[in-house]
């Protein structure tokens, strides 16, 4: 059972990843980010996106070992 939720998980995160690399390849137009007086360098949107979301799972896999006694 526990193969088969890995598997399943796995299966989910490849899903993510194709669909994070096409939204990446069709949007090309270059942005920056602003923060109060901060501004970061212009790239373009879809490597921003693709920054977010490694970000995300990156920062959303580390909960679980937060919540470990």
């Amino acid at each position: 059972m526990q193969t088969l939720g890995r598997l399943i998980a796995m299966s989910l995160l490849a899903a993510v990843m194709v669909v994070v690399a096409v939204v990446s390849i069709q949007n090309i137009e270059l942005v920056s980010i602003r923060f109060l007086l901060w501004q970061s360098v212009r790239l373009p949107f879809g490597i921003l996106l693709a920054i977010g979301v490694g970000l995300g799972l990156i920062l959303g896999s580390l909960i679980p070992l937060g919540s470990r006694r």
